[in-house]
């Protein structure tokens, strides 16, 4: 190698941007700067402003929660990969494969918060897997050929007595609401209630009042 040889990686070097170069490099007429004040044109919406008054993303209830503080980040393996390192002979199946030999095979980069093994692919090695959690297509890929899973995720707690609305509608407190959809009409009830109409019209009106009331002088 010689010194007239050395050069960056691909990439490492780049032309510098060319602003106010017209419209079609993307960077023309004002050159990245932007407009003078608020767009200076009236009738200009700015994430979400609505001249003062309380926001429609304001405005708007709140629902719901998020779990990302307790949320967890597990490495998300399928069991035809787990094979294919078998067949390579970078993953060795004598001991239980838990996430350390996954990591040291090179099927997974990193630890994070655990495993869940997948049931894509096939398996046919014998594998004692010790994994966060695992899919049942997965547990049952392994157990068809002779293998086991250890779940190493707590069971998730069962309560004795329902709570919240549960507990109410099972004191009788509440009753869930159904709503009962109108009986659908047969063709003798509206052949009844056309009669009675047709009746109706074709009935004498009596009960008409008379143009000079009695007790009215004219």
């Amino acid at each position: 190698m010689k010194l007239n040889q050395i050069a960056d990686r691909p990439g490492a070097k780049q032309q510098r941007t060319r602003v106010g170069r017209g419209i079609g490099s993307g960077k023309g007429k004002t050159g990245g700067r932007g407009g003078k004040g608020q767009t200076a044109r009236s009738g200009v919406r700015i994430k979400g402003f609505e001249g003062g008054q309380m926001p429609l993303h304001r405005r708007l209830p709140k629902r719901g929660f998020r779990n990302t503080a307790f949320q967890l980040v597990l490495n998300e393996l399928n069991v035809g990969k787990v094979q294919a390192a078998i067949d390579s002979g970078s993953l060795d199946i004598k001991n239980p494969v838990d996430i350390a030999a996954l990591v040291k095979a090179g099927l997974i980069s990193r630890v994070r918060d655990g495993v869940k093994l997948l049931g894509h692919g096939e398996l046919k090695a014998k594998v004692d897997f010790t994994v966060w959690r695992a899919s049942k297509s997965a547990i049952a890929a392994v157990e068809k050929a002779g293998g086991s899973v250890k779940i190493l995720a707590p069971a998730k707690e069962v309560d004795a007595e329902p709570r919240g609305k549960n507990a109410r509608f099972a004191a009788g407190l509440d009753k869930p609401k159904i709503i009962e959809s109108a009986p659908t009409p047969t063709k003798a009830d509206a052949k009844k209630k056309a009669d009675a109409k047709e009746e109706a019209r074709l009935a004498p009106k009596t009960d008409r009042k008379p143009t000079n009331p009695a007790g009215k002088a004219s």
